[in-house]
């Protein structure tokens, strides 16, 4: 008898590692299916299927091969795909598939594929350390020797993180010193640069290339808030080696602090200083090892900028940058200045693999999008000009046009769609508009507190940097909405953000990404967020700038002489203060603004990266159904039995396919109050739907048929739940609470009805009837 996979694994693969040495050569260890991913997120807090390798051998901290095995019946190849993809992913150079009687190895680098004639041939860990590593590194083999701080074993680096940090060490064992790295925010870039702090402080590498001191490392950013929350990530350093660099500090000491070994400052203050003498010029120019520039996009690399004279005056150090954007025409001179990223992890990867929540996207216009001036409008301030079509990009700016109602509309839609009780943050036109849009929301809030919504925003100063962190906190609901402008768009790590509102026009693309990064982030029962978009931003979803691959960086940076330059870029500058004359304010008569009609619809999350409209959902979907169901019949009798349905249910979910879209679906088809089989039945045989309670009405006679009078009873109960909510109130999982609801307890349902078994059987047979 041919064993199975487990079998195969237990009485052949896993000896056959033991006696290469894996597991007892000091230093070498195997990793049992060894995690991936997360398997993306489907709805209902299902996720689709994660992958894991089932054997990863590691030796001196380094993953160097994997082996995928299957049962032994099957060709000695049959893993070759599984093992090449997960290789791949995991960036390791040899990868076995095996049947427990031979191994299949591939070598990733050359292309290179062998069948090997036993399970004795599995090499060593010093074969493979030298077949991986040809050549001779020493700073190589001291980062190696240096495992990851884990918190007491309670943090493990995701794939991507892991890949990250190598190709970053590599790059430094190289004597590379401008290095890149590009991943999608909310991926974990300040967990990476903790690592690799850690690995050079524990090494003892320095600029100098000998071993003979600890590195001094600077973390520099471009907010204080990202510049607190790497302070404190990095809290596994013992206290006296970090340093963070505050003005009020070096005025009261009258120096900058030099005693240490980890510093966190941000530019500002950096390029601020006594008499016009920047403060960073009170440190040697050699003085750092290694320089982390968080968010480098943002303006540290720039030219034009006079941020870059801190790192031209600290050239000597290794500078690695740190962005979630890829090179477009934005943000050129970051790449003209690191270079190619060493690594690179989109959102679209992100999304798939289960470490950032997916979005859908509402698209909301009105028909107060555009305004003409009509007799019967009041001008509260300004000069209207008659026959003019006030657009998108002429609202809510100075010198523009202000029209309250038109805003209080837009509030009254997201406030009615959405549930008041999630975080929501809304990005506005300016720092007056957000102070507006805060109004109405609160004039319009179910929630009692005075705090539910609140402007952060750089008028807001320490208070609105208290709403913040007050927002951010996951055990906290209140603020519950943050309206902004511009502040919000980077250094927010608050996981639970549902829904983000978009009532202005984001015309930079950096811009763009780094506020849909704003929901990313997973939260316990966050199967997804919303973008409610008032403006059109959804357009630059087709924008070849959006999640795409980047274009050639120009090689080298690109030298400018020192002095040059327009100063500091703020994050949120000031506004200057608005001529009341010069801003158009038009009131509305009385009754018009609740004329204003609107029309949305809804996009979802496409594996491509980018959301699709309900149209392509629907042929994307008819293309795919043909692989888990052939024909009318067998859709039938998958639908009518609880678990085949479940199965169902789960592998359209896996495709991308969840039960929330196929809702969104039903809408629009107008088939809101049917079964989600009439959704599948409609998109795949054009089979006009019917409602549950056509279908009740239509089946009811031959269901109730074959059972007795006490389990007539039941089963009309059970009918008309499922009239009212739908085909999950069949599912077995809801036996027990149906019973309860119907007679208190499942013992006494059993004893009225006779018995558990009698029950099931009942409602399980039923449901083939009702399709």
């Amino acid at each position: 008898m041919s064993r199975n996979e487990a079998q195969t694994r237990l009485d052949f693969i896993d000896p056959a590692i033991s006696a290469a040495g894996w597991g007892v050569v000091e230093g070498s260890r195997i990793a049992v299916e060894y995690p991936i991913t997360q398997g993306r997120l489907v709805g209902n807090g299902r996720r689709a299927q994660p992958l894991s390798a089932d054997y990863v051998l590691i030796y001196r901290n380094k993953k160097l091969a994997i082996i995928e095995a299957k049962q032994e019946k099957y060709p000695v190849s049959e893993g070759r795909p599984q093992a090449i993809e997960y290789a791949e992913r995991l960036q390791v150079r040899f990868t076995y598939a095996s049947n427990g009687h031979g191994l299949y190895e591939i070598d990733t680098k050359t292309g290179k594929e062998v069948e090997l004639a036993s399970m004795g041939e599995v090499p060593t860990p010093d074969d493979l350390w030298k077949r991986t590593y040809q050549s001779e590194n020493d700073w190589r083999d001291r980062f190696a020797d240096i495992a990851f701080e884990t918190r007491g074993g309670t943090w493990q680096p995701r794939y991507y993180q892991d890949n990250a940090i190598e190709r970053s060490l590599d790059a430094i064992a190289s004597g590379k010193d401008r290095i890149l790295l590009t991943l999608a925010t909310g991926t974990g870039k300040t967990a990476i640069a903790f690592q690799l702090a850690w690995k050079l402080f524990h090494s003892r590498w320095n600029i100098s290339r000998e071993p003979t001191r600890r590195p001094r490392i600077l973390f520099l950013a471009d907010r204080n808030i990202l510049a607190d929350q790497a302070y404190n990530s990095f809290s596994a350093f013992e206290e006296d080696a970090l340093v963070r660099i505050a003005p009020d500090e070096i005025r009261k000491k009258g120096r900058v602090p030099k005693n240490g070994s980890i510093f966190f400052t941000i530019f500002q203050t950096f390029m601020s200083g006594p008499n016009e003498t920047a403060y960073f010029g009170e440190y040697p120019e050699d003085f750092f090892d290694f320089i982390i520039i968080d968010e480098c996009h943002r303006g540290g690399a720039k030219d034009e900028s006079s941020w870059r004279e801190i790192l031209e005056y600290f050239a000597p150090a290794v500078q690695l940058g740190l962005t979630a954007t890829p090179k477009r025409k934005g943000n050129v001179d970051t790449y003209s200045y690191f270079g190619r990223p060493v690594y690179q992890y989109a959102l679209k990867d992100g999304i798939e693999d289960g470490f950032l929540t997916p979005f859908r996207v509402r698209q909301i216009a009105t028909t107060m999008d555009e305004y003409i001036y009509k007799p019967g409008d009041t001008v509260l301030a300004g000069e209207v000009e008659p026959g003019k079509v006030y657009r998108e990009e002429d609202f809510n700016k100075s010198g523009g046009i202000v029209i309250r109602e038109r805003e209080e509309k837009r509030v009254e839609i997201y406030m009615s769609e959405a549930n008041q009780n999630e975080k929501a943050l809304v990005f506005c036109k300016g720092q007056p508009h957000a102070a507006l849009i805060r109004d109405l929301i609160n004039q319009v809030k179910d929630s009692d507190s005075l705090h539910y919504c609140e402007r952060v925003g750089a008028d807001d100063g320490a208070r609105g940097e208290e709403f913040l962190r007050t927002f951010q906190d996951n055990e906290k609901t209140i603020p519950t909405i943050l309206t902004t402008s511009t502040k919000l768009s980077t250094g927010v790590d608050a996981r639970n953000v549902r829904n983000i509102i978009l009532v202005k026009q984001v015309k930079n693309m950096i811009e763009f990404k780094q506020i849909i990064g704003r929901g990313t982030r997973m939260f316990e029962g966050k199967d997804y967020f919303t973008i409610y978009d008032f403006c059109k931003n959804y357009e630059m979803f087709e924008d070849p700038d959006w999640d795409g691959e980047p274009i050639d960086p120009v090689d080298g940076p690109k030298p400018r002489p020192r002095g040059e330059g327009e100063g500091p870029d703020q994050p949120e500058p000031p506004e200057p203060p608005e001529p009341p004359i010069t801003t158009l304010v038009i009131k509305l008569p009385d009754g018009s603004s609740r004329n204003i009609k609107h029309m949305a619809t809804t996009s979802f999350w496409g594996p491509d990266g980018k959301p699709i409209s309900p149209a392509q959902f629907i042929e994307k979907l008819f293309g795919e159904l043909p692989e888990l169901f052939r024909d009318e019949d067998e859709l039938r009798n998958l639908w009518g039995q609880p678990d085949t349905r479940k199965a169902l249910i789960q592998g359209l979910g896996e495709k991308g396919y969840g039960e929330d879209e196929l809702k969104e679906i039903a809408k629009l088809i107008e088939a809101e109050n049917s079964d989600l089989f009439d959704v599948l039945a409609y998109i795949a045989f054009a089979m006009a739907p019917i409602t549950r309670t056509e279908r009740v009405e239509s089946h009811k006679g031959e269901i109730l048929e074959s059972y007795d009078d006490k389990l007539q009873a039941f089963l009309e109960f059970v009918l008309g739940q499922y009239e009212q909510e739908g085909v999950s109130e069949l599912d077995q999982t809801k036996l027990p609470s149906l019973l309860e609801l119907k007679y208190n307890s499942t013992k006494d349902a059993a004893m009225q009805l006779g018995g558990i078994p009698k029950i099931r059987d009942a409602f399980i047979g039923f449901q083939r009837h009702l399709y």
